[in-house]
């Protein structure tokens, strides 16, 4: 039976993407080229793909806005920011979790006993994933951010109720790459890359990249930088961070989207166990039932545009503030990457839109019929 499913799909594929490519093309090329000649971003890459293949990589305008620019290219590396913290931050903590080094229903304090006695008792580890903990941002200190970051935890008063008040903060996920040293004694950077990136083939994908004139530019502090972290706390932290810091390219992070799509292996390397992923990607809702995340990821929320109007209920993804967002649809088999070199940052209406024009016309264009992305999750056995 399974011979006979797969062999329908790739059947069903072969007919229909003659189709699809005869016209996605155009469509998604004038979407693109819009936001270029618009001055939202001055390049990009979009990747659509499915857990066996890349159906569709293609880059846009040039790398930076700078005069002598050069032009965009599909191995361009992206600083990713935000994405950071589903690429390597909460895989890390899930790993952890599956291998029974830590529970995700552990209290923070049992990792940061800097919390005991100040009020703290109450956060799990599981709230500074879904950003149910009640910390919000704070201002580091360039001497020591690490530690100014774990006492400026400690010492503010929570907000509303752990567990049902959402706000998105990075502070929740500064603390998680913490706690992945303490658990581990390896930084995040080291153990995401022995536990992800070197399995998964993503040989790009890294925090401090060395190959700087293969960078895409992001604005910072009205610079133009190339290969350093956009975001600022990361950059007191030295560049490896729980919510920002990574970089990677296109392909690279298919890789990655490929792995979550089957469950937590590729080509024969398992990294995640497929509960792991389920449990990852489950819904926990908070604001009484308004907003969904998934551990780390995002579901229905304020932050996600890029699910657009094809993409299922159960589909799941992320934003970067530099340009980026990932946006996967286990129903439909599709999964969209978007990496830019962004250049307005004041008009969010405008970038989001792109993110949602893009996703919708990903799913209106690659993604399979729920009835039939049900076929063709058969057993690799």
């Amino acid at each position: 039976m399974t011979f006979f499913r797969s062999f329908f799909c790739t059947l069903l594929v072969l007919l229909l993407c003659p189709a699809c490519f005869a016209a996605e093309q155009p469509r998604i090329d004038a979407l693109l080229n819009d936001a270029i000649a618009r001055n939202l971003i001055a390049g990009g890459v979009v990747l659509v793909g499915s857990r066996d293949r890349v159906l569709f990589e293609k880059a846009y305008g040039k790398v930076s806005p700078l005069p002598d620019a050069q032009a965009m290219t599909v191995g361009a590396l992206f600083d990713v920011a935000s994405l950071t913290k589903v690429v390597a931050t909460t895989p890390s903590i899930l790993k952890l979790a599956e291998e029974g080094r830590l529970s995700l229903l552990d209290p923070a304090v049992k990792w940061f006993p800097e919390f005991a006695g100040r009020g703290k008792d109450a956060i799990l580890v599981l709230n500074l994933l879904t950003h149910t903990s009640g910390l919000d941002d704070i201002p580091l200190s360039s001497a020591n951010a690490m530690q100014s970051a774990i006492e400026g935890a400690a010492g503010q008063k929570l907000k509303g109720e752990v567990g049902n008040r959402f706000r998105y903060a990075d502070l929740n996920f500064i603390l998680l790459s913490e706690l992945v040293r303490r658990a581990t004694g390896a930084p995040l950077d080291v153990y995401s890359h022995a536990s992800f990136y070197r399995p998964l083939g993503m040989g790009d994908t890294s925090f401090r990249p060395q190959e700087k004139a293969r960078c895409s530019a992001t604005i910072s502090d009205d610079r133009v930088v190339f290969g350093e972290p956009q975001d600022h706390l990361c950059r007191q932290l030295g560049g490896v961070a729980g919510h920002a810091g990574l970089f990677s390219t296109a392909d690279d992070l298919a890789r990655f989207c490929r792995m979550m799509l089957a469950g937590g292996a590729l080509e024969g390397k398992r990294v995640l166990a497929q509960r792991t992923v389920d449990q990852m990607t489950a819904p926990y809702f908070s604001r009484g039932g308004q907003v969904v995340r998934g551990l780390g990821w995002d579901i229905s929320s304020p932050y996600s545009s890029p699910r657009g109007g094809g993409f299922s209920k159960v589909s799941f993804g992320h934003t970067g503030y530099s340009g980026s967002s990932i946006w996967i649809d286990p129903a439909s088999d599709t999964f969209v990457i978007l990496l830019t070199s962004r250049l307005d940052y004041k008009n969010v209406h405008e970038f989001s839109r792109l993110r949602a024009d893009l996703s919708t016309l990903a799913a209106l264009l690659f993604g399979l019929p729920p009835e039939l992305g049900e076929i063709a999750r058969f057993d690799d056995e």
